[in-house]
């Protein structure tokens, strides 16, 4: 019953750690892109966030043979002038029980320069550098979704999408902005080749307000 328990418990925490976790993308100008792993409220850990050891290979949206380069708590890559996008199915392995495995999917962009969506989920400006943003999923609107905003003083407020999948931000303080979303589908579905029944597809968008 013990080991059983410590299994549960391990479970649970692993499902809070990916739910709470994020990827997302930095970009200053047209340099490399920084990809992290962690939790985008809280001030990054002196080394990296503890899980982002398990952020292995982000995939570019269009693909990239560009080098992917390990820093200090991100992975650094060149990119192509514009918005960066990227995607990652495998930072954590499908968890659970049997028949109701869990798993999650990362969906991230940097800029806010193109009012059109490349990922499956994706927050998009409703046009070139808009304080307004819809958030799309296949490229269908999400109404009544959540949509938090962090500032670049990590100032957090959580917005509601409207009929039309959008929501206008009051985008006062220059710096780092970091918006979120989360989706769950429920169903017979599959990730890295395990059934599973529930998928959390988490998307970012990051910008710089001047």
């Amino acid at each position: 019953m013990k080991t059983l328990s410590i299994v549960l418990a391990a479970l649970l925490s692993l499902s809070s750690t990916a739910q709470a976790h994020e990827v997302w993308v930095e970009r200053d100008g047209t340099g490399p892109a920084r990809i992290y792993l962690g939790e985008p409220g809280e001030a990054l850990p002196e080394g990296g966030d503890p899980e982002f050891e398990k952020l292995k290979s982000p995939k570019l949206v269009p693909a990239s043979s560009a080098a992917q380069v390990r820093k200090t708590g991100y992975i650094e890559v060149a990119a192509p002038p514009g918005d960066v996008r990227v995607i990652d199915d495998s930072v954590f392995a499908p968890w659970g029980e049997e028949g109701k495995k869990e798993g999650v999917i990362y969906y991230a962009r940097a800029g806010r320069a193109e009012a059109k969506a490349g990922l499956p989920l994706e927050i998009v400006p409703t046009a070139a550098n808009a304080d307004s943003f819809t958030l799309l999923r296949n490229g269908k609107p999400v109404s009544a979704a959540k949509l938090t905003v962090i500032s670049p003083d990590k100032w957090s407020k959580a917005f509601v999408t409207d009929a039309q999948g959008r929501v206008t931000l009051p985008l006062k303080d220059k710096g780092r902005y970091i918006l979120s979303a989360t989706q769950t589908e429920k169903g017979d579905l599959s990730l890295a080749g395990q059934k599973v029944a529930t998928l959390y597809h988490i998307a970012t968008l990051t910008f710089l307000n001047d």
